[in-house]
């Protein structure tokens, strides 16, 4: 279980962590950690971690995520594309990033800029795949967005 620390301020305005948890698990696989509108606003003490939903992509907001991908998801990788740059550092296991000129397989460790182009995440491993992404709006590539 991945540990969450937010920072903040006390009602006497000083510096403080104002969370200190476990990442809110709302959805199987991927699980807000963290979201804001641009320019993001620090005030207040409110938990803005949420359900994840995919809409959550193309509203001008900025998403920090965990992803868990369970090993043999039926059905290969989910092909699509976001208007967004999005950010990942791998934790834990092993993932395919699919493209459509081919495949790589990124392990803990590995950094991944994705860059809005049609692409799917698939685990042929044994345990579970375990990413960290910041999503952020960007102009679309290509034909723009499919989901």
């Amino acid at each position: 279980m991945s540990r969450r620390v937010v920072t903040g301020l006390n009602a006497e305005g000083r510096s403080c962590v104002i969370i200190d948890g476990p990442v809110p698990r709302h959805a199987p696989a991927a699980n807000i950690v963290w979201r804001n509108a641009l320019p993001a606003d620090n005030c207040g003490t409110a938990d803005a971690a949420a359900p994840y939903d995919m809409a959550m992509l193309h509203d001008g907001g900025v998403n920090f995520l965990l992803t868990e991908l369970p090993p043999g998801l039926a059905g290969g990788a989910f092909m699509h594309a976001t208007d967004t740059i999005d950010y990942l550092v791998m934790i834990g296991g092993e993932v395919v990033l699919a493209l459509e000129t081919g495949e790589v397989t990124l392990r803990a460790g590995d950094l991944i800029v994705d860059r809005g182009v049609i692409h799917g995440w698939r685990n042929d491993g044994a345990v579970p795949a375990v990413f960290a992404s910041v999503t952020i709006p960007a102009h679309p590539v290509g034909e723009g967005r499919t989901v």
